[in-house]
């Protein structure tokens, strides 16, 4: 008798049923929707992908070089800076006295402290030792000399400073980073929080140097797709989407840019262009060293990168 009844029954119990009506799916479904690989969005992201795994393959043998690299460029400008005011201590001495109206005890010491600050402290960031103490003193001669020498309120300076900030931002967030991994105990929650907001602080003051790069010279075809190009990678570096490809996107496009547009090595010696070339040329390097930090040390926990990882 039980074989008389399983004569009939099909083998699975999972069989399909069409839809007499026409209003059921024809297909079966796994529970989501697969993406169209032949979709634009679906191209980008695979040449995204593309891209980045070319990055990080490429990026490997200088990867452990990486923090070094960008603390020196960073600070490169700093120690320019104290040279130059060595090599023009006369110079320097005059615009103060009669420019600056500077008493003349005054100007002597205020050259003085700025040579002395920008060279321990530089110092100090390339060796890693007490680096906060090092960031404050190198962010406090930025301040001072924006007011001393009376260009704070100019607003291609001032932006170039507040992404020469960023860069010391970020030397100040891969320190906290190290410290992390040096204790055995997991960080507090202070420490943890702390850290997400000097790299938010870093990736967003790293990009006013474009900023001040689009407001300023003359424009042309080559320079309105530069400044594109360059914004959206900017506005990818703020947010952190994609942070370690738009920094290494404008690694490359900085880099460039720097050696043909101020190009100092070029021009005489005597001419007073020579001045503001190399100054614009060694800030532009030390932005370069704080996005080559954040390829190392990626965008941190508030940024699209990583809220992606979460969910």
């Amino acid at each position: 008798m039980t074989s008389r009844i399983n004569i009939g029954r099909p083998a699975s119990t999972s069989y399909y049923v069409p839809d007499p009506n026409g209003f059921g799916n024809s297909r079966p479904t796994t529970g989501y929707r697969a993406a169209d690989p032949d979709s634009p969005l679906e191209r980008i992201r695979a040449v995204a992908k593309q891209v980045e795994d070319a990055i990080e393959i490429y990026s490997q043998p200088l990867k452990p070089h990486l923090p070094t690299i960008g603390r020196f460029l960073i600070i490169v400008t700093f120690y320019e800076d104290a040279l130059r005011i060595m090599t023009q201590w006369n110079d320097q001495l005059w615009y103060l006295q009669t420019h600056r109206h500077f008493y003349r005890g005054i100007s002597h010491l205020f050259l003085l402290l700025n040579v002395i600050t920008m060279l321990a402290a530089s110092s100090a960031v390339i060796m890693k030792r007490y680096t906060e103490y090092a960031v404050i003193g190198l962010l406090s001669v930025v301040i001072i000399q924006g007011f001393g020498y009376g260009l704070m309120f100019d607003l291609t300076f001032f932006l170039r400073n507040l992404s020469v900030i960023g860069g010391l931002i970020m030397v100040l967030s891969e320190t906290m980073i190290n410290k992390k991994k040096s204790f055995a105990g997991i960080p507090s929650m202070s420490e943890t929080d702390r850290k997400k907001y000097f790299l938010l602080a870093g990736r967003v003051l790293l990009i006013f140097l474009f900023l001040g790069f689009i407001i300023q010279g003359k424009w042309s075809i080559g320079r309105v797709f530069m400044s594109l190009f360059g914004l959206a990678a900017c506005t990818m570096v703020a947010i952190g989407f994609k942070a370690k490809w738009s920094a290494t996107f404008l690694v490359i496009l900085l880099s460039v840019f720097n050696v043909f547009a101020n190009n100092w090595w070029s021009v005489h010696s005597a001419h007073p262009q020579r001045d503001f070339l190399k100054y614009d040329f060694f800030q532009t390097l030390s932005i370069v060293g704080g996005l080559i930090l954040l390829v190392n040390i990626g965008p941190g926990g508030l940024s699209v990168d990583e809220k992606k990882k979460t969910y």
